[in-house]
């Protein structure tokens, strides 16, 4: 195409935005006199029942109230439509393709909300979600289809177009003909982070549209590599979700289950950006202390984690490896079998002179197995009580009732959850695989196998329960036992995803394989490419933890440097430097990635301090930690996982510091998180897992 044409098509489009964007202003207007007039109609209707309500009967209170609550009904709707279509003043579209059904072609334009005017009565605006969206993600130019709520539509797209629109002004206009051209792509990841995740609906690729769109699997697991996207891929299925089902599915009907709460503060804009409300986020120690009922103390993954790294026990690695393998899950489930058949030890029973055989006990007990343990017993005591009425014409009387209850319960043989699953260890002839953490709790590795055999012997209550779809983020940092909770919990359909190369703690994790063998309808699908780093930081990464599926964009950037210090004083002051360049780059995130929390207090008394300079935005996070910012964070590996930075700096890479393969799975996280710059410090002799030509 020629300049000229170029010229043309760029001033028509011009055009086109500036007419679009007078539509909205024109529906805005009209929006704004209709909330105008609901207010009034509402206020009307209150001061009319308020003063007629001594003439008025109920029935007219009646029709009163429910008047008024319609009104407040199509304001909020209206308020709501006003609220997108605010957003869409300042981009209102991203995307554009020609679709010809049979005759001229018609250009359907793409964008994060639709855009319905309603005063000229057309659509302006296809909302990314719907089913004629999925052309621009998924085809060429040439022959095409999509799914309709009538059907297949057939066509042909005969042009595609991107945009980056800002302020109503268009930045990028590029013509393309594939899914989404990689100038485009390059664009969006070379810029500088935000404080939250962004959503990605202008350069989703057809792979990563497959599984948002993915509405058939009742469990998808999502195994993706660093930087692949996938947890942003999550939150726009959900998205795509609660558009799809919009009459049957709604965000309170959707729960994740969020590795830390800043995490959890991190991906909390992505919904709302995309018109959704935000979801409900849980953790899993939140979710084991309310399915024990707040009765046991326990020790956190966090502290778990921090124990294994500061103290190297092998005794503790023995036992989270077997707690963590799906040997000890099938042991558990004979152990659970074997005290079921022994806890209630039914008996020949006489109530009111009339025989209840103790295989009628046992049978009704048995058949309510999924009740908690009083109310089974309650169960018994009702049912056997019911028998005797059909069968012998005979009501009980309150004392014979009374009786049967009594006799009934001390049929129950049955200690403390927490001596019943101490027996476990005796009864595998292992006890010395049972230890407690600090001040008596429980291990972490053995919060969720109690809690398991609990649903087995006792059943659980949780305020989760409704839930419709499951979404669970680093699915390897999670055990077999605690799949089998999950998947016992929640009968919905779930969205599993992960990375088994980013486990924190290899000693207790779960590969895509272990998941499948406990929830056995999941289906799985890969995703291989990296975008978040450049080509640079990604090959170096790959030489700490080589993964030969793993396929890097080619964004360029600088080679990551390896940087000596004489001692760890000037390893500090070296920090400071590389932290003081930083806050007068155009990044706005700086992630300082260490091995442990002392590790990380350590460096941010340092830099807070102001020995090495004084630092505005700067932050620790720690296991109590709630929200990410802007400016210089100070983490753990573990605490980063799911972020990203502009800038990453890795203290202390010393063979000393990094030597298990633990700790290279730690420094592989830290250097993944890095989307620009990435820099390692040391003051003593360097890791084995680096390579030496590196160094500079």
């Amino acid at each position: 195409m020629s300049q000229k044409d170029v010229a043309i098509d760029r001033a028509a489009e011009r055009r086109h935005l500036d007419h679009t964007l007078e539509r909205i202003e024109a529906n805005l207007d009209e929006l704004d006199q209709r909330l105008k007039a609901y207010a009034q109609e509402i206020q009307s209707q209150k001061e009319y029942l308020w003063s007629n309500r001594d003439e008025m009967d109920h029935i007219e209170k009646i029709a009163a109230r429910e008047s008024i609550e319609q009104s407040v009904m199509s304001g909020d709707n209206a308020l709501a439509r006003r609220q997108k279509l605010d957003k869409l003043r300042h981009s209102p579209y991203f995307g554009r393709f020609d679709f010809a059904r049979g005759g001229k072609a018609e250009p359907v334009y793409i964008g994060v909300h639709h855009f319905h005017d309603d005063l000229a009565r057309v659509i302006r605006v296809h909302d990314w979600r719907a089913p004629i969206a999925s052309l621009f993600y998924d085809v060429e130019t040439g022959p095409a289809t999509y799914e309709s709520p009538e059907g297949t539509v057939a066509g042909e797209v005969t042009l595609k177009r991107q945009f980056r629109i800002k302020g109503g002004e268009i930045e990028l206009m590029i013509e393309s003909a594939v899914h989404v051209v990689d100038e485009v792509l390059q664009d969006e990841l070379g810029r500088a982070s935000d404080e939250g995740m962004k959503n990605i609906v202008a350069t989703i690729q057809r792979d990563q549209n497959a599984i948002i769109r993915d509405d058939e699997s009742q469990v998808l697991v999502i195994q993706g590599v660093a930087g692949s996207g996938k947890t942003s891929i999550a939150l726009h299925r959900i998205a795509y979700l609660l558009y799809r089902f919009k009459d049957s599915l709604r965000s309170e009907d959707i729960l994740i289950i969020s590795p830390n709460r800043v995490f959890s503060d991190y991906i909390a804009n992505v919904l709302p950006e995309l018109g959704e409300e935000t979801v409900n986020q849980v953790g899993m120690e939140e979710l084991a202390d309310e399915l024990l009922d707040g009765q046991y103390r326990f020790e956190s993954f966090f502290e778990q984690t921090a124990s294994l790294l500061e103290k190297n026990d092998e005794a503790m690695k023995a036992r989270l490896r077997f707690k963590a393998s799906p040997a000890f899950l099938a042991e558990l489930d004979r152990y659970a079998g074997h005290v079921e058949a022994k806890r209630f030890a039914a008996e020949d029973l006489w109530i009111a002179r009339r025989l209840v055989p103790a295989w009628l006990l046992e049978e009704v007990f048995r058949k309510h197995r999924n009740l908690p343990t009083n109310e089974r017993l309650g169960q018994v005591s009702w049912e056997i009580e019911r028998k005797i009425g059909n069968q012998y014409n005979y009501d009980l009387m309150p004392e014979e009732r009374k009786a049967l209850k009594a006799a009934v319960k001390t049929m129950l043989r049955q200690t403390t959850l927490r001596e019943t699953y101490k027996g476990f260890y005796d009864w595998l002839e292992r006890p010395e695989l049972f230890r407690t953490a600090s001040r008596g709790r429980l291990e972490y590795a053995d919060v969720f196998p109690l809690i398991y055999l609990k649903m087995r012997l006792e059943g659980v209550r949780s305020r989760w329960r409704d839930v419709k779809h499951l979404l669970v983020d680093e699915m390897q940092d999670y055990t077999p036992v605690q799949y089998a909770v999950i998947g016992r919990l929640f009968a919905c359909k779930k969205t599993i995803l992960g990375d088994a190369f980013q486990s924190v703690n290899p000693h207790s994790a779960s590969g895509v394989e272990d998941i499948r063998r406990v929830l056995r309808q999941s289906s799985c699908v890969t995703l291989n490419k990296s975008y978040r780093s450049s080509i640079q930081i990604t090959r170096f990464a790959q030489r700490i933890s080589p993964n030969p599926d793993l396929e890097a964009i080619e964004r360029q950037g600088e080679e990551p440097a390896v940087i000596r210090a004489r001692t760890r004083k000037t390893e500090l002051a070296t920090i400071g430097e590389l932290a003081r360049e930083f806050t007068t780059s155009e990044h706005n995130t700086l992630g300082i990635v260490c091995k442990t929390q002392k590790q990380a207090k350590r460096i941010f008394e340092a830099l807070e301090g102001g020995e090495h300079g004084e630092f505005r935005r700067l932050q620790i996070l720690g296991e109590k930690s709630a929200a990410f910012g802007q400016g210089i964070v100070v983490c753990t590996a573990h605490m980063a996982k799911g972020l990203e930075f502009d800038r990453v700096i890795v203290p202390e890479v010393t063979a000393g510091n990094y030597a298990t393969d633990m700790e290279r799975n730690l420094l592989y996280v830290a250097c993944t998180r890095a989307m620009h710059r990435l820099a390692l410090t040391h003051a003593g002799p360097l890791t084995s897992f680096l390579d030496e030509s590196s160094l500079r």
